[in-house]
């Protein structure tokens, strides 16, 4: 496939990984279950199909794009050193490519055979991760999770048809995520999914940073923050206020995304 032709496949591109914050996890115990090595090749999407969700992939067509991911994934595991961790990613204003760089990014945790990603919306306003990923869901998502405490947390975790990438959507549409943000279920939820399997990494996909206090409500749950910052939109003054929001030994770096 030409590369001009790979190029309008995806409408955002990764630039650079610009900053970085040096960080450790407190260690945590975790159950010695294993998912990674879970069989998915039934269902699983084509080349084609991926490039249709705008998602990273393992051919040629894609590589530059993977590359670019996998550069990330690549630090946050040295960041991280061999404990599995959560992922906070949020862009700087609304419309940057936060979401894009989310699920892309969850996606190049699960090239690696020896791990699994889990990706939360947590975008309450504008929730798409399901709609981008094909996904229907039947039963309901995070908010009804939060709202239920006696759902299951099995039974709104879906496959994506990437072999070891599952999601959790937001559920209905909220103005306000701070409320359940900042709750003891949300938290427990988190530790539960983080703690079940120790080759699960998790990414949350948060909303913007301007405009609303749910992305530094989320970060508390994070032990990393990629902040993704809108290549030509957002200035040097939007982005160093809006890293401002976080502790810096969790400001793992921020990304530029070149929006359509």
């Amino acid at each position: 496939m030409k590369n001009e032709d790979s190029e309008k496949m995806f409408s955002h591109h990764i630039s650079d990984v610009l900053e970085a914050a040096a960080s450790s996890i407190e260690t945590r115990s975790s159950h010695s279950h294993s998912i990674a090595l879970m069989s998915e090749q039934a269902g699983a999407l084509a080349p084609l199909q991926l490039e249709e969700r705008r998602m990273i992939h393992r051919e040629e067509s894609a590589r530059r794009h993977s590359d670019a991911f996998r550069g990330i994934r690549t630090r946050l595991l040295e960041l991280a050193g061999r404990q599995n961790f959560v992922t906070l990613v949020v862009s700087v204003s609304p419309h940057c490519g936060g979401s894009f760089v989310a699920r892309n990014l969850a996606a190049a945790f699960a090239f690696d055979e020896t791990k699994t990603s889990l990706l939360v919306d947590c975008n309450l306003r504008y929730p798409n991760q399901h709609k981008e990923l094909g996904v229907l869901p039947v039963n309901g998502g995070l908010i009804d999770l939060l709202e239920h405490q006696a759902r299951g947390i099995e039974s709104i975790i879906y496959p994506t048809g990437i072999p070891r990438l599952r999601l959790i959507p937001s559920g209905r549409a909220r103005e306000n995520g701070g409320e359940y943000f900042s709750s003891s279920r949300m938290r427990t939820a988190i530790d539960s999914l983080r703690s079940r399997y120790a080759d699960r990494y998790l990414f949350l996909d948060g909303p913007a940073i301007k405009g609303s206090p749910d992305a530094r409500i989320l970060s508390d749950l994070a032990d990393f923050v990629v902040v993704v910052a809108g290549y030509g939109r957002d200035t040097p003054a939007s982005i160093s206020q809006a890293v401002a929001n976080f502790e810096p030994d969790k400001l793992a770096g921020v990304v530029f995304n070149q929006p359509p």
